[in-house]
């Protein structure tokens, strides 16, 4: 529990640093214009928001199971679903061979989960158990409508960081008099705005997969199957590259494990935490409550490493 409180005071924090340089950005730059970038924001976030599930699916060229094509992956999620106390989501399977998973929907009543085919074979069923709860958890805490709000913000500061730019380019900005930082001060704040938008909205992004940790953890009563599996994917997506997240790299933050990990990008620019570290978590939340005699056991766990 204080896991979760914690990773949840971290997500309103990074909200709200990411709020205030929206606020600083826009008073110091383009004070009169902010509300057009923030109607223009707010309309294609919104888009996004409503649309977001029927997008993702497609891209990633996902297509949903019938009652009783998979009746053993049927009833893990509407057992877990019941364990998290929201309505059982609608499953969908991608047919590619790198075993990954994701959830989107806007809210938990229009929840998707949607796994490839790789990770029906790579997964044992326990291990399968603790990724659908991972997924089940992102739906529950709303991860989707966080994003959302992040991602509005962002694209205000990017719009008008992107317009000052412009400006400043042709001529149209504001002279020294009016800006006591000068017109390079303030175009070097229009460059640095949108890069520590984007680092703090992947922040987020990277607490929320913390979160789903935790709280997927608490719903399977199985942290380490949780942790095995985390073990097992980083591997196979090392070995195996997601096809069509290839053609969507957009879509990749989505997935429990990303599947362009191996590209060489800066830890702050990445949309998940260190695979070891979340494992690490993990551990010490297992730790944290009485061991089971038919709970996961800490060799087993060595053995998926």
């Amino acid at each position: 529990m204080k896991t979760t409180i914690r990773n949840q005071l971290k997500t309103v924090a990074l909200l709200g640093g990411l709020t205030a340089l929206l606020v600083v950005l826009g008073g110091a730059l383009a004070p009169g214009y902010l509300w057009l970038f923030g109607v223009l924001a707010v309309a294609m976030n919104l888009g996004s928001y409503f649309f977001s599930d029927r997008i993702v699916l497609a891209m990633n060229r996902a297509h949903p199971i019938g009652p009783g094509d998979d009746p053993a992956l049927e009833r893990m999620v509407a057992e877990l679903a019941a364990r998290a106390e929201i309505p059982v989501p609608r499953i969908y399977v991608i047919d590619d061979p790198a075993p990954n998973a994701f959830a989107t929907g806007r809210n938990p009543a229009r929840g998707v989960v949607a796994v490839t085919t790789g990770i029906r074979q790579l997964l044992t069923e326990r291990e399968l158990r603790g990724v659908v709860a991972h997924e089940l958890a992102h739906i529950k805490n709303r991860d989707i409508l966080v994003a959302s709000i992040a991602a509005m913000i962002a694209t205000v500061v990017s719009f008008i960081a992107t317009a000052v730019q412009w400006g400043a380019m042709f001529g149209g900005g504001r002279d020294d008099r009016d800006h006591p930082g000068g017109a390079l001060g303030a175009l070097a704040l229009a460059i640095v705005a949108p890069i520590a938008a984007t680092v703090i909205q992947l922040a987020i992004s990277r607490q929320r997969e913390y979160l789903a940790d935790a709280t997927g953890a608490r719903i399977a009563d199985d942290p380490l199957a949780l942790a095995s599996a985390l073990a097992k994917l980083e591997r196979g997506n090392a070995r195996i590259p997601m096809h069509t997240v290839g053609d969507s790299p957009a879509t990749a933050s989505l997935y429990i494990c990303a599947p362009l990990s191996g590209s060489s990008v800066a830890r702050w620019f990445s949309t998940h935490p260190p695979i070891p570290e979340r494992i690490r978590r993990l551990e010490e939340l297992a730790a944290e409550r009485p061991r089971r005699r038919e709970g996961w056991s800490a060799r087993g766990l060595a053995e998926a490493r």
